[in-house]
């Protein structure tokens, strides 16, 4: 099992070092012992980057788990397993995903509450981002108070707080219809919660900022109907000032 080294709370980790465990020559991926790199997956994109080891490096193209392990799809050379690497993240595409994704969790929350919406899926990039809503119907002035409400909770630039909780606590301060408990495995316990303020809770492990006044301001840019009842908005963020 590899262990994800930015978890609870520490995403704002750019380089480290880590034993390689195994190597798979055939898709060229190498398992560490440990890794920031976060593995794509919950809408958010694999982080990339590089490894690095006495004369030889490779580049860090994707990264996915698979059975309880990381494994990190190289370009470049390949290293032995025992040999120790330094990782090397992309920090503008891992900050921009920290971003998108703290936003996600900001308009998903303001949209739950005033139209009853719940999130049915998410897609997070580097430069934008897209949420599923359901049951929805959103016209204009809707487009508008949920940005409006959005950028008024980043203003007051709250904390993003990320911990390990117990299933049953997280299970209670979750709001209904805030996100599917159903679709993780119960032997997952504790689960990690991400808390904006005195706002929001959720199970998430996705990366996170640690404060809303690192978004920037949302603008909503689109909105497409997705079929019965789902309404799909995307939106991108500002530089903060």
């Amino acid at each position: 099992m590899s262990e994800q080294r930015y978890l609870p709370d520490d995403e704002y980790t750019r380089e480290f070092e880590a034993e390689v465990t195994s190597v798979d020559e055939t898709d060229r991926t190498a398992v560490l012992d440990g890794t920031y790199f976060y593995k794509e997956g919950g809408g958010q994109p694999a982080d990339h980057g590089s490894l690095s080891w006495d004369d030889s490096s490779a580049r860090v193209v994707d990264v996915r788990q698979d059975h309880g392990e990381i494994r990190h799809t190289l370009e470049g050379d390949l290293p032995e397993p025992g040999t120790t690497v330094h990782g090397d993240l992309d920090w503008d595409r891992r900050y921009a995903h920290m971003r998108y994704h703290t936003a996600q969790h900001v308009v998903s929350k303001v949209v739950l509450d005033e139209f009853d919406a719940s999130t049915a899926g998410n897609q997070i990039h580097a430069d934008r981002a897209r949420i599923d809503f359901e049951p929805a119907h959103f016209d204009a002035e809707d487009l508008r108070t949920i940005e409006r409400l959005s950028n008024d909770l980043i203003e007051r630039d709250l904390p993003v707080e990320k911990s390990r909780r117990s299933r049953d606590a997280l299970e209670a301060e979750t709001p209904d219809g805030r996100t599917n408990l159903d679709l993780v495995p119960d032997h997952v316990d504790p689960l990690r919660a991400v808390t904006i303020g005195d706002v929001d809770v959720c199970p998430c492990g996705g990366t996170h900022v640690d404060n809303l006044g690192e978004l920037g301001e949302i603008e909503i840019v689109e909105r497409t109907s997705k079929g019965a009842d789902v309404e799909r908005i995307e939106f991108v963020l500002a530089d903060p000032d």
